[in-house]
């Protein structure tokens, strides 16, 4: 038996599909003719009243020549900055041992980000939960 996974897609995906598809020309009809839908199933979509599954997900993505992030998310929600980006391309084009020590410089940076928080918090924590000394 094959079991199905229900999960939500953020609020702006009826939109992103909207736009996207209007910017590639594409009426309800050709977008779920190039599917693989019935239309009605592409209007659901963009109304916000049905859910695509991930198959139907990365078929839109193709038929609209984006990637799955650019029809889920909105742009700022995910990825690096303009400036990140431009440096990870930078870096991709690099030898896979400078490749190498830049990915452990950052996983060193991460991890002393993610110590310091911890250890803030834990600092916080501490401080709120120690009991004053008692008189007797």
């Amino acid at each position: 038996m094959r079991s199905v996974i229900q999960w939500l897609l953020p609020m702006n995906f009826p939109v992103q599909l909207v736009q996207l598809r209007k910017q590639h020309g594409l009426s309800q009809q050709r977008l779920a003719d190039a599917v693989g839908l019935h239309v009605n199933q592409v209007r659901r979509y963009e109304a916000g009243t049905a859910q695509p599954t991930l198959d139907t997900l990365v078929s839109l993505a193709k038929a609209l020549r984006v990637n799955l992030d650019t029809l889920v998310f909105d742009e700022d929600e995910r990825g690096p900055s303009d400036e990140l980006r431009l440096q990870f391309e930078a870096v991709s084009q690099l030898p896979d041992e400078e490749k190498r020590v830049i990915k452990a410089l950052l996983d060193g940076m991460l991890i002393k980000y993610q110590t310091k928080r911890m250890v803030s918090g834990l600092s916080s924590q501490r401080s709120h939960s120690c009991p004053q000394s008692r008189k007797r």
